[in-house]
This record gives C-alpha cells, structure tokens and sequence, in this order.
C-alpha cells in the first residue's frame, strides 16, 4: 500500500496537465494488452491508476468505460489480438493469420478514434449516469 501512495504522490506531484498524465496512461494500458490479458491488467494497474485518476479530479466511472474501450482496442491489436485468433478458428482455410492481422487496422483506428472521443469529452461516456 505504501508503492502505491508514493507512485500517487509522485504521479500528482508532476508539473504536467491532467489530460497528459491519463494519455500516458492509456498508453501503458494499450501497450499492456498487447501482451496481457485484461484481468491480468486490471489486476495490475487498477490498484495504482484509480487513485490517480479521482486525484485528478476524473470520474472513476469514466475511468471505467475509457479502461474498457482501451481493452477492446488490445484485445484486436497484434502481436498478441485474440480476436484474431478467435476470427482464425472460424475463418476460411485460405485465409491466413496475417491477412487477419493486416485487415484488423481499420477496426483498430475506428476505436482509437472513439476513445480519443470519450477521453477529450467525458460527457459521451457519462450521459446515462448523469440521468436524473
């Protein structure tokens, strides 16, 4: 418990704007998934990343939905994307792994468009919960 308050302390103490700190965490969350899978990630980074995030004054809610479309980013992206794998199994024998992974771009594009959206306007991903 004592890493993760000094990674906090440290994290807030930086001299940087909000909006950079959760971009870097979304990196690292990106970068994870393409090697883990994301129990394993939330396991590992939740513990550390929601404290910093409600510091920094962000909805943990909105934290919740941006982890989970990072997560369906990595669950498409090479070298590790198993929906590519899963897409395989039922796939047509001639069509192999890597036309696959080649045709996956687009989809992945789409999404990192569609979080830059929610993360730059956490309204669109708080409009049900703000419902009274």
């Amino acid at each position: 418990m004592a890493a993760n308050r000094f990674v906090q302390g440290m994290i807030l103490g930086l001299d940087v704007t909000p909006l950079l700190i959760i971009l870097l965490m979304m990196a690292i969350l990106i970068f994870l998934g393409m090697f883990m899978d994301w129990i394993g990630i939330a396991l590992l980074t939740m513990p550390i990343f929601v404290p910093i995030v409600t510091g920094l004054g962000y909805d943990p809610v909105w934290f919740g939905v941006v982890f989970c479309m990072n997560m369906q980013v990595s669950f498409l992206s090479p070298p590790f994307g198993p929906a590519a794998f899963y897409l395989k199994s039922v796939a047509p024998p001639d069509i192999t792994l890597m036309t696959i992974f080649a045709s996956v771009w687009p989809f992945i594009l789409m999404q990192l468009l569609a979080l830059a959206l929610v993360v730059l306007n956490p309204g669109i991903a708080l409009w049900l919960v703000n419902l009274k």
